[in-house]
């Protein structure tokens, strides 16, 4: 009984929002005075507190792009993705459908409505179309809460009700942060959350009464989550006799890190000090003026595509996939952290080791305009060694299937394409490639050995080639 009248009691919320939701649009539309005056001294006073300070607005433009489509698609696709592998259909298909409807409801309503933007005196951001409802806050609201409902029932207890602050304080400052930038006025702000809320819960409520028309019990979706029983499923588990000491592994992370930066500034200072970082050391000079003597519009275009392979944006959308596959097909908590230290590490080295040794790039025409970092080591190519070392690393000794043997050749293969795209466009010196040579050995080497990803499984235990994804390391 008790379950059913909060089920009402939600029904009945839900049903409020989409009437606050029409009461918005018909005060837009008529343009009712009181609602446009609040909305426009708002917006006024927003862009005279924000606008001349530059923390300001970079923290509200990082703000405002967690509730980017972006973001929020890559979020989503990691998110199915780990229910899929959890064989968790349903849970899958309740992502898929309201993300989908918000991205549908945004548009139309937009271009519906037809309301213009703020015009403020200190313009700081720009955003595309109209402006009611606010698209970032309609879809971070139903992003971030499907994702919440999905995911909850992995937390323990006492951390659920610190999962839904988080995510409704993530929600609110993305909201606020579109009124802080001056592209949306508060009804704007308001309206989404509303569509959002009405939306999502309708999701929710056609969940439950399919839970309901099984014979199975209706959920309280913000203190357990949809699908309860899928607890297991989506918990992540540790064995404990492979349990390492977590003082040490740190303490052990921070000195190979000093070591590995150490290596890097005795390499690099020498190497850009040498001719002002243009002499013919390993063919440094005659390389990258081979290349810029032989261009052609082909191999530009091929170029291109290698140099962004190894850009941040691609690494870590492939760092993510990683990381999502890893964490749903093992269940072990241990790779996705081997991921996550060797990546976060490549990062730091990369930036710190370029500030120090601070090496100008190669003396010919330069095909990517000028770059914020200097020129070694070369971070596309350390980064495109370290992500694809890293699947490989967590992908061969867990299966014995044909397809192990892709991942070996891609660490290899990659990198290469990588490296000689660089060079040819001018960016690096075949010095800058062994900087990320060493880089990428020495921290891979020593994360592997501090965190043991793969300590949970040997080749003993794994079955005959079967070439399907299941021989993954499953719990055992």
């Amino acid at each position: 009984m008790r379950t059913s009248r909060s089920a009402l009691w939600r029904m009945a919320g839900f049903g409020g929002t989409a009437l606050l939701f029409t009461l918005l649009i018909i005060a837009v539309r008529v343009r009712w005075v009181p609602m446009e005056s609040v909305d426009h001294g708002i917006a006024e006073w927003l862009n005279q507190a924000v606008a001349p300070s530059d923390f300001l607005v970079t923290l509200m433009g990082g703000i405002s792009r967690l509730g980017s489509f972006g973001v929020m698609a890559w979020l989503v696709v990691i998110g199915a993705t780990l229910v899929l592998i959890r064989k968790q259909y349903r849970l899958a298909g309740f992502l898929v459908a309201t993300t989908v409807g918000g991205l549908i409801l945004d548009p139309t309503l937009k271009l519906a409505v037809g309301r213009l933007r703020p015009v403020v005196d200190q313009p700081v951001a720009q955003g595309g179309g109209n402006s009611f409802p606010s698209g970032h806050s309609l879809n971070s609201l139903i992003c971030y809460t499907a994702l919440l409902l999905v995911f909850l029932p992995a937390l323990r207890p006492r951390w659920r009700r610190v999962a839904v602050i988080v995510v409704g304080a993530l929600v609110a400052l993305i909201g606020f942060s579109r009124l802080a930038l001056g592209v949306h006025f508060l009804s704007d702000v308001i309206g989404g959350w509303s569509l959002g809320v009405a939306w999502i819960g309708l999701c929710a409520t056609a969940f439950e009464l399919l839970r309901y028309h099984e014979g199975r019990r209706v959920t309280e979706p913000l203190e357990e989550g949809l699908e309860p029983e899928a607890a297991e499923d989506l918990r992540p588990t540790e064995p404990h006799e492979h349990r390492t000491g977590v003082g040490w592994a740190v303490a052990g992370g921070v000195i190979a890190w000093v070591f590995t930066f150490g290596a890097l500034v005795v390499i690099g200072l020498p190497l850009a000090r040498y001719h002002d970082g243009n002499g013919n050391v390993l063919w440094d000079s005659t390389v990258p003026h081979w290349f810029a003597a032989h261009r052609s519009d082909a191999l530009g275009h091929l170029s291109i595509v290698g140099s962004e392979v190894g850009n941040t944006h691609a690494i870590l959308a492939i760092g993510l996939v990683i990381g999502a596959v890893s964490l749903a097909a093992v269940r072990r908590w241990r790779p996705v952290i081997f991921l996550l230290v060797v990546m976060f590490g490549e990062l730091t080295l990369f930036l710190a080791s370029a500030a120090i040794v601070d090496r100008a790039r190669p003396d010919v025409e330069n095909m990517d305009g000028p770059m914020p970092t200097s020129s070694f080591p070369s971070g596309h190519v350390a980064a495109t060694i370290l992500i694809w070392a890293t699947a490989a690393v967590l992908v061969w000794p867990r299966t014995r299937a044909w397809w192990r043997w892709v991942l070996p050749v891609l660490a290899v293969a990659m990198p290469l394409w990588v490296a000689v795209s660089r060079m040819y466009r001018g960016m690096h010196h075949p010095t800058d490639i062994l900087g990320s040579v060493v880089l990428s050995a020495l921290w891979l080497y020593a994360v592997y050995w501090l965190v043991k990803p793969n300590a949970d499984v040997s080749l003993e235990e794994l079955p005959p080639p079967a070439g399907e994804l299941q021989d993954m390391g499953v719990a055992r």
